[in-house]
Order: C-alpha cells, then structure tokens, then sequence
C-alpha cells in the first residue's frame, strides 16, 4: 500500500470521533457495520416554540386591540393564506394574513435552522417521491412540527457517506451554492491507477458535458490488484461530478464515498441509515461557514465556544475558478506538484470539527436511557436533543 502522508497518517487529538480517509481504505469504515444495524425509527423532533396567536400579533400591529381583533375573526373578515381564520388560531413565520381582504405586515421571526448528518448507505436515492419506487432517504429521516427537509445537495444511488439535511432553506442554498466553496472530500475506488498526467488534468480541470470541473486536490490510498483508493476534494456538487471526471480519463469508479461537507465530517458510529441532529452551537458555526465564503473566523466565535478550534476557509474552491478562468488550474506546491487546497484541510491539522459535540451528547444521552452501563450509547439510533 502507498505510504500516506505523515500528516494523514498522525489524526488530531479531537477528531477520534471522525471517519477519515485511512479508515476507508483500511478497512475501519466497513467493519462498524459488521453488526446487524437496528430499525431506525422514526421520531417526531420537539416542537419549536409556540408560534403567536393571530389577534395577539394582529393588535401588536396596530389593527386594534385583541378584543376587537377577535370579534373580526368570528365575522370571517380576516383570513390566513386565503383559509378564513378561527378564534386561536396561532401564526408562524411565512403565513399570509389579509384583513377585509387586504394584507397585513406582521413581524414573527423565522424558526431557528435544524440540520442533520444523515449516513446515507448505497441504494437510496434523494428524492421525496420517486417514480421507480425506490427506497428514499427521507423515509428514515424524523418528522417535522413543521415545514420539510431539505438535502444540501445530492448523492447519487451508488454513493454512500455523509449528506445533511436543513429545515432552512436559505441556508441549504449557501451550503450549496458555488459561490462559497465550501469543499466535499470523498474516499474514492477506481479501475487501475492514475497516472501522473491523468491527476494534472483532473486538478487543472477536464471538459465535461456541462462544462468545465476540477479537483482540489487528489492523494493516493493505496488499494488492493486493480483496484486503487484516492482521497479527492471538489468544491461543487453537480450531478455525478466525481464519478464522470474519473470516467472522462478512462477510469471507472467501482465505490465512493463522501466523508466531508465542508467543515462537517462523518461522525465515527454513526451507521449507514441512521442520522444525527446538530445542536445550536454546530449550526452557528454551519451558518458562519455559509455566510462568510466557507470562512470560519476564530475571533468571532462566542466565548462559550472559544475552546473549540475550527478551520479556516480562505474562498471559493477550484470549481469556481474552472469557470471563471477554464485554463488555470488550482495552485501548485512547487516542491511536491500538488494541489495547494484553498481551505485548511480539518484532517491535516490539530482543529476539530462540526458535529463532533452533537454527536458525543446524543451517544451520553442514549446511553443515560438505556442505563448508562459498560459501553452505552455507542450506538446512534437517531435520537433528538
């Protein structure tokens, strides 16, 4: 096997709780789903705070006061998203109120975001109805008080690994968007080596159907006859990306599988199927990495966070520059000829990750139900906060 890098090799003091590409290619991934997974669930996640009672916010708007705003209620001369409304009726974020017909602004502040890691295994499909009536990922997924899941991008049928899942849908959008690079590394499995001149085109960008595409960064993994492992990075999500870039120099991909969404890692444990929901402190932190071009300042974060280190963007990835200059592929380590990644790598360095919290307080909490004894709570079965 390819010796890897001294610094693959050495994991952080923080990220024992994170799938890395070693454990892919040694065999680590895999043998955590030796055991018969459990049933996941489904579970309904605690509500959010109790929206507003529509004549509480329509007399804090100024129609008048909540007595004669209820007395308009029961003549039907006030309806919400064109339903005439009724004595109790509570609001939320989003809804349509018009009074005789005509709108009323109101302030209510939206929900706060919800995301989950979800390990999505092989033979799923994103998609809430499909038309093969193949398994979908949002069938193991819990039920909202409100509103729906969304993915942040996609994975394919074949492809296993981390995808996540926000009741926001701005913020779904930033995490996709090009714009913010932020990096997904994948462990990938391919028909016979790359050769050298096969890697410079892949970082300095191939021509596929929808336009140009290009690594971050590419390292060798070793493998087993024919069959090769790599570690890539890409800093956009478009359909089957990685898997028709290799295809596109002559190499099929046999397995692959998404270890990183920016910041966030697959959590060690977390089995195929099962899901994790990110507390506050993480989706702060997700949010900051979205609103700031996958930037994550260390002297912004709040003290309470102030001892959780985490990486540092520095801009958009090579996707964005494939399409803004096709020529020009990423920066290159004059000694090595590697690609010089735009963002610190969470796997090179002693930072820790999103999502590592979350899930070591959803283990402890597990392990309190069933009794905290010897071992407890190292199986996730997708429990809520």
């Amino acid at each position: 096997m390819t010796e890897l890098p001294t610094e693959l090799t050495t994991p952080a003091a923080d990220m024992g709780d994170a799938i890395r590409f070693e454990d892919v290619v040694s065999g680590v991934f895999d043998a955590t789903e030796s055991e018969a997974d459990s049933a996941v669930l489904k579970r309904v996640l605690p509500p959010q705070p109790e929206s507003p009672k529509l004549h509480k916010v329509l007399a804090q708007a100024g129609m008048g006061s909540r007595l004669e705003m209820e007395q308009l209620i029961l003549e039907g001369r006030i309806t919400v998203n064109n339903e005439p409304a009724h004595i109790g009726q509570r609001v939320q974020f989003g809804d349509h109120v018009k009074v005789n017909g005509k709108p009323i602004r109101f302030k209510i502040a939206p929900p706060p975001a919800r995301v989950l890691a979800y390990h999505k295994p092989a033979g799923e499909v994103v998609s809430h109805d499909d038309p093969q009536n193949r398994p979908t990922v949002f069938r193991k997924l819990p039920k909202l008080f409100q509103g729906k899941w969304q993915s942040v991008g996609r994975l394919d049928l074949n492809t296993e690994g981390l995808l996540l899942f926000t009741s926001s849908g701005e913020l779904a959008n930033n995490l996709m968007h090009p714009r913010f690079g932020l990096e997904r590394e994948y462990a990938v499995r391919v028909l016979g080596a790359l050769t050298l001149d096969e890697k410079h085109k892949l970082l300095d960008g191939v021509r596929l159907d929808d336009g140009m595409a290009q690594f971050g960064s590419i390292e060798e993994g070793g493998g087993e006859g024919s069959n090769c492992w790599y570690r890539v990075t890409i800093s956009e999500g478009r359909n089957r990306e990685v898997r028709r870039m290799l295809e596109s120099v002559g190499h099929a991909v046999s397995r692959l599988i998404r270890i990183r969404y920016g910041s966030m890692v697959l959590p060690r444990g977390l089995k195929r199927g099962a899901w994790v929901e990110l507390d506050e402190a993480d989706i702060r932190l997700l949010t900051r990495a979205s609103q700031s071009q996958g930037a994550l300042a260390l002297d912004s974060v709040e003290p309470a966070l102030a001892g959780k280190r985490m990486p540092v963007s520095r801009g958009a990835g090579g996707a964005a520059r494939s399409r803004n200059n096709p020529g020009r592929g990423p920066a290159r380590s004059p000694a090595a000829g590697k690609a010089v990644s735009p963002q610190p790598d969470p796997l090179k360095t002693s930072v820790g990750y999103i999502g590592a919290d979350s899930f070591s307080r959803q283990r402890q909490e597990a392990g309190k139900k069933r009794g905290g004894g010897p071992g407890a709570g190292r199986r996730p079965s997708g429990r809520t906060r």
